[in-house]
């Protein structure tokens, strides 16, 4: 219910055009034949009261994903501690596997990622949005997923919403 709540929000500043765009994209989806990267993703940017499209195999390209968290490197050193190894010698251990330089890039640019407003759209994050968008293509379901895109010098996160056949996309005027 509250996803529903969330979605119809969403929609509720879309002009007359954008829903017909809406549906459109819809009708679309439904009519391929199957699972393609070619496939839409829609892009809301509410400060600009804009609605654009991409397809899958561009959004890296208007979006790219933050994977600096998942550098080698830290994901060895992460491994490490999670074996139950004291952080200063995985951190040697990672200097020997890596190199002293390369550890310390991987970290610098973990640091500075966390200065830089990527409102939580990391590579784990655009990967489950593939997967999840191919798992339902594949079981039959018309959906679009749109991404509501976080506000400029926010600390929100890019929203994920999965538009269907039964979103509510067109405004009712009659009470």
């Amino acid at each position: 219910m509250a996803e529903v709540d969330t979605t119809t929000q969403a929609l509720a500043g879309l002009t007359e055009r954008q829903q017909r765009g809406l549906i459109e994209v819809l009708d679309e989806v439904r009519r391929a034949e199957s699972w393609s990267w070619q496939l839409p993703v829609l892009l809301r940017e509410r400060c600009w009261l804009r609605l654009s499209r991409t397809p899958l195999t561009e959004l890296h390209r208007w979006l790219p994903p933050d994977g600096r968290d998942e550098a080698p490197e830290l994901v060895h050193y992460r491994r490490l501690l999670q074996q139950g190894m004291d952080p200063l010698l995985a951190q040697q251990s990672c200097w020997r596997e890596f190199g002293i330089e390369d550890c310390q890039r991987a970290l610098q640019d973990y640091w500075n990622s966390r200065d830089t407003a990527i409102h939580g759209w990391t590579a784990e994050r655009y990967r489950q949005l593939v997967s999840s968008y191919r798992e339902r293509i594949e079981r039959g379901i018309t959906v679009v997923p749109m991404l509501v895109l976080a506000r400029k010098n926010s600390v929100e996160c890019h929203q994920l919403l999965w538009i269907t056949e039964k979103t509510p996309v067109m405004r009712h005027t009659c009470a």
